[in-house]
């Protein structure tokens, strides 16, 4: 080594940064020093602080955020959001461009990780359309949000008001403070929007991000579709109600006149005129809801039973009516009241029930608690009426009277709750029929079932009495109406012939597919005690055979009957089908 070279010192020094060069990591100006800075600082505690005067990456990524006004990524969007919010007249709406979907489902994705949806949950789906020919077939994805309709049915529908349409921007929100998850939302969407939680007991929904949409920021699927496909556009109320005229929404779509949806769907070409979703010959049950089947059998037992005993009563004498009418109105309030504590299995949120009457003035659900509720009471003071001596006949005529008039605006109401939604399957004339039928047929074989109690615990001199004037009465009733209404039922069947896949040839191709196994049993229920077990009891030599025998038998007609109305009821909520957005091929 030189002389002349200074020798290089055995230990080396820490760098020490100093406070001017600690402005930003990385940058090009200021270096470190060593040596004599190190000493000037002093020590190690020098170093230390200024070290903690860096920022780190998290750090400057939001004072870069904060001192910008606008989203980060608002430059690849913002020509998919709307350059001014909605004016009087006009709300937010989804604009699909079908010619740049290629159904690659970051859209589902995006929504679900954002909204923090669970593994079965879904508010974004992507359906497909095909068509045209085996030499130029056509095929389409689709993805469909929620519509934020006009006319929302499920705001509509709610009992307890948990749905608001924003007055500004239109958007449809749900509320899920407020829910208490009966799920009538579910069955009044006619797009399958609602998403029932069971974890949760609540329903929960798309409601198009609107807490980004209020800082400038797109919706997740909008934010994150590779294509543009999806945007957000403002459209004039007036112009949606023109276009919903014209039933002209997306091929095998329920029909926009019905709520009136928002969404746009635009393509520049032409779809071929056999154009259809890919499920759209697929069928499946749909969920049955055993509560609510439990809640309608019952409710309608017990209205029928009211109106059967207070008309069968007029063929009675009043040693007879005394005999019978505690027993009778008893039983019919206990199937009553079950069926109004059945219902409560079918909330989510059953501590919230109470919040059912809230929805009074647009919800039939609302309407049916209050009329159910009314005639509950109303059948409790006549039950109570019956059994008491003492009471003026007027008044027990008087409150047996007001029974069956609440009942029926119950039973009205239970009626139109399934109108609303629109689906053939559950048209007025068809529930209407289905729901009064069960209500006489349930009706008849419970009178017949507590006159045969009221022969066996009263006076013996009335047995006889008791058993020959229900016999001929009530055995041609119940063979009556239950003759009608399984001809009524099996007359669906018809639309197995029918040409085109109509929503009830599906509702018939289920009860002879998938579901056959239930709609055999059904009937064969419904032929068991409403027809074989009557006409049994009608015979000669069945009226000269024991008490016990024939109360037996009463007993097997009525489990026949309730067990087959259960199964009627099972198949009107399993194999009701409907249109739908465009699904996935199904098996």
């Amino acid at each position: 080594m030189d002389s002349s070279e200074t020798a290089t010192p055995a230990t080396a020094e820490l760098p020490i940064v100093t406070r001017d060069q600690t402005s930003c990591l990385g940058c090009s100006a200021g270096t470190p020093t060593t040596g004599a800075t190190a000493e000037s600082e002093g020590s190690l505690i020098g170093l230390l602080l200024a070290e903690q005067q860096q920022l780190t990456a998290v750090e400057r990524f939001s004072r870069h955020h904060d001192a910008s006004d606008r989203p980060a990524q608002e430059r690849w969007y913002a020509d998919l959001l709307p350059a001014s919010p909605p004016a009087e007249g006009q709300q937010y709406a989804f604009e699909v461009d079908l010619d740049c979907c290629s159904g690659c489902k970051a859209c589902v994705t995006a929504c679900h990780s954002l909204n923090g949806l669970d593994e079965q949950e879904t508010w974004r789906s992507v359906g497909l359309l095909t068509g045209g020919t085996s030499q130029n077939p056509v095929m389409q994805h689709v993805t469909t949000a929620c519509h934020h309709c006009l006319e929302p049915a499920c705001m509509i529908a709610c009992p307890v008001d948990a749905y608001e349409k924003h007055p500004d921007t239109g958007i449809v929100k749900h509320l899920d403070d407020q829910c208490f998850g009966c799920q009538y939302c579910t069955l009044a969407c006619p797009y399958d929007v609602p998403q029932y939680h069971s974890g949760k007991g609540i329903v929960r929904k798309c409601d198009m991000c609107s807490d980004r949409l209020a800082e400038g920021e797109a919706p997740a699927c909008v934010q994150s579709c590779p294509h543009k496909a999806i945007s957000i556009r403002v459209v004039d109320v007036e112009q949606v109600r023109e276009d919903s005229e014209a039933d002209h929404f997306l091929p095998g779509a329920p029909e926009p006149h019905i709520t009136q949806p928002t969404t746009t769907y635009r393509t520049a070409r032409v779809f071929p005129r056999n154009m259809l979703p890919a499920d759209w010959y697929s069928v499946s049950p749909q969920h049955p809801h055993w509560p609510l089947i439990v809640m309608l059998v019952l409710t309608q037992l017990s209205v029928g039973a009211f109106c059967v005993g207070l008309v069968f009563e007029r063929t009675l004498n009043d040693t007879l009516i005394a005999a019978m009418r505690p027993i009778h109105a008893t039983a019919a309030l206990l199937f009553g009241l079950l069926a109004l504590a059945a219902s409560t299995f079918h909330l989510g949120r059953p501590q919230y029930a109470f919040r059912a009457m809230i929805g009074l003035r647009h919800s039939w659900l609302s309407r049916e608690i209050l009329a159910f509720g009314l005639f509950a009471g109303l059948a409790g003071l006549y039950t109570l009426a019956c059994n008491l001596p003492g009471i003026p006949p007027d008044v027990t005529a008087a409150l047996g009277g007001s029974v069956a008039v609440s009942g029926a605006a119950g039973l009205f109401c239970s009626i139109m709750i399934y109108v609303f939604t629109r689906r053939e399957y559950w048209s007025l004339s068809a529930t209407s029929g289905r729901f009064v039928l069960t209500a006489g047929v349930l009706g008849v074989a419970t009178t017949w079932l507590t006159l045969a109690v009221a022969a066996g615990v009263g006076d013996q001199a009335n047995v006889a009495e008791l058993f020959q004037a229900g016999r001929q009465w009530l055995g041609t009733a119940l063979i009556t109406l239950a003759g009608c209404k399984l001809i009524f039922e099996a007359s669906l069947f018809r639309h197995l012939t029918d040409r085109r896949t109509t929503p009830l040839k599906r509702s018939a191709l289920l009860m002879t597919g998938p579901l056959s196994n239930i709609a055999l049993a059904r009937f064969a229920c419904g032929l068991l005690g409403g027809i074989v077990l009557p006409l049994l009891l009608l015979s000669p030599e069945t009226a000269r055979q024991s008490l016990t025998l024939q109360t037996s038998l009463i007993a097997l007609l009525f489990a026949a009957t309730l067990a087959g109305e259960l199964l009627e009821r099972y198949l009107f909520f399993a194999a009701v089908a409907s249109a739908r957005m465009p699904g996935g091929p199904r098996p």
